[in-house]
């Protein structure tokens, strides 16, 4: 709610929490550094991508810039349990708002 971001899986019942973030869109790199409880600032809306947020538990994602989710990615990341955002803002503004947040 203090974001602003649109909710863009709003059927997953509740947000999860988060304790620091992730800001990256080589899903290589997210694989190796992304810990649980995770926001991943990105604009990677694609499976690959709800993927690499399975394996590493991350809490949520954030699709900045409006970039958007694919129906493929949203499917797959409603039965993953992973909540996805949008917002129009880039990623480093969107990761000063979360570092913000969480202070």
């Amino acid at each position: 709610e203090k974001t602003g971001w649109k909710w863009l899986n709003p059927e997953l019942q509740e947000p999860r929490e988060v304790t620091d973030g992730c800001c990256c869109d080589l899903l290589s790199w997210v694989m190796a550094r992304a810990q649980s409880g995770n926001v991943w600032i990105t604009v990677m809306g694609n499976v690959n991508a709800i993927a690499v947020a399975t394996l590493t538990d991350v809490s949520c994602i954030v699709l900045t810039e409006n970039a958007a989710l694919d129906a493929d990615a949203a499917s797959k990341a409603e039965m993953q349990g992973i909540p996805v955002y949008g917002c129009g803002a880039n990623s480093y503004q969107t990761a000063v708002q979360v570092y913000k947040l969480l202070q």
